[in-house]
C-alpha cells in the first residue's frame, strides 16, 4: 500500500478530544502510553475546557514530549475536535479515544497485526467491556463487539454496535471518508455510516481491546428525550445517516431497512412532541422512503400522516408519544416499541 510521504509508516495516532475531564483524561492518556506497540503518538484536543484540563494537558505533554502533542480550540463539539486531531495525525493508523474511556495494553499490537494480515480490510475491531467508573469490569463483550461480521452495513443502519475506542482505522479509510461534521450528538454514528458506505471490510480480533466507562459527570449522550435542542441535532444526524445508507445500495429486502423505517417513524413522533415540526415531517418522509421494495406502507403511517394534516405535526407527535406509553412490546412492528427505543 502506498504511504503518503507525510505519514509515518506503522505509527498509530490516537486522537483524544476533551472537555472538562481533567482526571479522566490522565487515565485515558495513560492507557495509550502503556500500549505494548510502538510507534505511537497522542494528540489531545482541548475543546475549550474551563476547569483544570488545560493545565493537565500541559503536564502530560511535558512528561512525554516525544509522544504527546496538545492543541486548544474554542468549544466546537467532539466531531470538530476529532477533525482537528485528524488533520494533525501522522500515523498510518488512526485511533479515536474519548477522554473517559480506556484502551487495553495489547490493542494496537493485536489490531495492527490483523490489518497487516488482512490487507483487504480497512477497520479492525475487538471485544469491548462496559462498566461504571469505580466498579470492576466484567469480561463480557459490550453491545455487538463480540460478534464477527465482515462489513458494517446493513447492521449499522440499525445501531452503532461498537463504541468510539473499539475500532482501529487505516488512515487511508479516514482520508477517504473526509472530515468529521460539526454535529454534537450522534456524530460518531454518522461518521461510521460514511465508513460503511465505502464498502469497508472489517477484521474481528477476538480479544478485549477497550473499556467504555460510565460516570456521573456531564456526558453529551445523556439528556431528556424531549429536549428540542438535542432532538434537532439528532434529526440532522439521522438525515445524514440516511443518505449514507441509501448510497450503500443495500438490497431492498434486508430486514434492517424495515427496522430503520420504523425507527425513523417513531423518532419523527418524538421530534413532533418536542415542538420540531419540520424535523418531524422530514423524518417521516425518510421513514416512507426507507420502505422501498417492501409491502405497501403500514396503515399506521397513513393514519399518522392524515392526523398531521388535521392537527399538525407537533400535536400529532404529542398524542402518539402519549399513546406509545401504553403500547405492549409484543405489538411493536420492527422490534421498536416506542420513540425512546428508536433514539436510544
Amino acid at each position: 500500500m502506498d504511504i503518503d510521504p507525510k505519514v509515518i509508516p506503522a505509527m498509530v495516532s490516537t486522537i483524544i478530544p476533551v472537555f472538562n475531564r481533567a482526571e479522566l483524561l490522565r487515565e485515558a492518556v495513560g492507557s495509550v502510553l502503556t500500549q505494548t506497540y510502538r510507534p505511537i503518538e497522542i494528540i489531545i484536543v482541548d475543546d475549550g475546557s474551563t476547569d483544570e484540563t488545560p493545565r493537565i494537558c500541559i503536564e502530560l505533554k511535558k512528561a512525554h514530549p516525544e509522544v504527546i502533542r496538545c492543541v486548544r480550540q474554542p468549544n466546537a463539539g467532539p466531531g470538530v475536535a476529532r477533525e482537528t486531531g485528524r488533520q494533525m495525525a501522522r500515523g498510518e493508523f488512526i485511533q479515536y479515544l474519548d477522554s473517559d474511556d480506556l484502551l487495553l495494553p495489547r490493542k494496537f499490537e493485536v489490531q495492527t497485526a490483523a490489518l497487516r494480515e488482512r490487507s483487504d480490510c480497512g477497520v479492525a475491531y475487538g471485544f469491548t467491556r462496559f462498566y461504571h467508573v469505580g466498579e470492576a469490569p466484567t469480561n463480557r463483550p459490550w453491545k455487538g463487539s463480540g460478534r464477527t461480521v465482515d462489513a458494517m452495513f446493513p447492521s449499522f443502519a440499525v445501531e452503532r454496535w461498537w463504541d468510539t475506542p473499539t475500532p482501529l482505522y487505516r488512515r487511508s479509510v479516514c482520508d477517504a471518508v473526509g472530515p468529521w461534521t460539526d454535529l454534537r450528538l450522534e456524530e460518531d454514528w454518522e461518521y461510521d455510516c460514511r465508513v460503511a458506505s465505502l464498502g469497508t471490510k472489517l477484521v474481528h480480533c477476538r480479544e478485549f481491546v477497550a473499556d467504555v466507562r460510565d460516570h456521573g459527570k456531564h456526558r453529551l449522550c445523556k439528556g431528556s428525550p424531549y429536549d428540542a435542542r438535542r432532538n434537532r441535532e439528532r434529526a440532522r444526524a439521522r438525515c445524514l445517516m440516511f443518505q449514507h445508507i441509501m448510497a450503500a445500495r443495500m438490497p431492498d429486502n434486508v430486514p434492517e431497512l424495515n427496522h430503520l423505517s420504523r425507527s425513523l417513524f417513531l423518532f419523527s413522533r418524538q421530534c413532533g412532541a418536542s415542538g420540531l415540526a419540520s424535523e418531524s415531517r422530514d423524518l417521516f418522509e425518510l421513514a416512507l422512503a426507507s420502505r422501498r421494495g417492501q409491502d405497501a406502507p403500514a396503515g399506521d403511517f397513513w393514519l399518522y400522516r392524515a392526523a398531521t394534516s388535521v392537527v399538525g405535526w407537533c400535536t400529532t407527535g404529542r398524542l402518539a408519544c402519549w399513546m406509545d406509553r401504553w403500547r405492549p412490546v409484543t405489538n411493536a412492528p420492527g422490534g421498536v416499541r416506542s420513540v425512546t427505543d428508536a433514539i436510544g
